[in-house]
């Protein structure tokens, strides 16, 4: 007993000399005398050979030691605060600041945002919906039913767990969400991400990103299609800009049409990206399939609309001279800080 009081005692002076400079020694105080192998865990370990009828003083004088080593590292700490406080007044307060980078939206959240924005102006409304989604809404309420052949070009991710479940291929499951709400006039704009099961290359990918457009209402005309979107290619291109309309097919529009406008890299003349043709498809269109507004509750006897949809991926890449899709999701800040202006 007399022993372990001895050996408290010069510790108690040995912690009481110590001091520190800096956070660095504040931390080697702390290891030293309160870490798990510090000298308070080892002489606490000797509780074990104190003899019975001592053990209660014995572990009155333990618990005062560590008291005071836990105390000594408080006012060692307080002091160590003071002193980095005091250095701190030296700092010039009248120097310029650390230059922070700008950061920059993603080209695609960019080319999202100025489709959006146009349609918005039209009072289009914006939605969204489950990337995640049935063979209902994907499908079969957009009048393309088990085994139809235009499947093929849509083939997609299968939940493995629920083969009835699967990752969308368009936004279009948006628009069925929309028009079973039974709101009607429908006037919407949806974008979001969507899935293909494609070989990746530079012109495409097995995800990429889309905007749909539907208008529901009576007496709704291909006219009306064709004017909303005029106005949308001269908002984003340039009054300049030549628009076509090719005859298409999908199965949840009739008639159906693919858009195409001139191509503003070489000016109609022909270039590798229009192919020689001086044309560039920029989306797809058409009037409402009676058969999905009679699948989504809407009398297509009163009831008309039309529909479109595009990927943002290719106007982005038009835009900004980009060659290859797969740059789009390789988070390389090389290429996204190209965009810091464009905000």
């Amino acid at each position: 007993m007399e022993q372990l009081q001895n050996k408290i005692e010069a510790y108690k002076l040995e912690a009481g000399t110590e001091n520190v400079a800096d956070a660095k020694a504040l931390e080697d105080f702390r290891i030293k005398w309160l870490g798990t192998k510090g000298i308070v865990k080892e002489i606490m370990g000797e509780m074990k050979n104190v003899a019975p009828e001592n053990k209660k003083q014995a572990g009155q004088l333990l618990n005062e030691f560590k008291v005071f080593i836990e105390q000594k590292y408080t006012d060692l700490k307080a002091n160590a605060g003071e002193a980095g406080d005091q250095a701190g007044q030296t700092i010039d307060l009248s120097l310029p600041g650390d230059d922070l980078p700008i950061g920059s939206r993603h080209p695609v959240t960019l080319m999202r945002n100025r489709i959006v924005s146009i349609f918005q102006r039209l009072g289009f409304a914006v939605a969204e919906g489950p990337e995640i989604e049935d063979d209902w809404h994907n499908f079969g309420a957009l009048n393309l039913p088990e085994h139809h052949p235009a499947r093929d070009m849509q083939d997609t991710f299968y939940i493995q767990q629920n083969p009835a479940f699967l990752l969308r291929t368009h936004t279009s499951n948006v628009q069925i969400r929309e028009m079973e709400k039974g709101v009607l006039p429908i006037r919407g704009i949806y974008p979001g991400r969507v899935y293909r099961n494609e070989t990746v290359s530079a012109r495409s990918h097995c995800f990429f990103h889309q905007v749909e457009g539907l208008y529901i209402d009576e007496n709704v005309s291909f006219a009306d299609l064709k004017q909303t979107l005029y106005f949308f290619v001269k908002e984003m291109y340039g009054k300049d800009v030549k628009v076509r309309f090719r005859p298409s097919y999908f199965p949840f529009t009739e008639p159906s049409a693919e858009m195409d406008v001139s191509c503003f890299i070489c000016g109609g003349e022909g270039c590798s990206v229009c192919k020689k043709t001086g044309w560039v498809e920029i989306l797809g269109c058409g009037m409402v399939h009676p058969n999905v507004l009679s699948n989504c509750g809407i009398d297509p006897n009163k009831y008309s609309g039309f529909a479109f949809g595009m990927g943002i991926e290719r106007p982005a890449m038009l835009k900004y001279g980009i060659n290859d899709i797969r740059l789009f999701s390789e988070n390389d800040v090389r290429f996204l800080k190209q965009f810091t202006s464009a905000i």
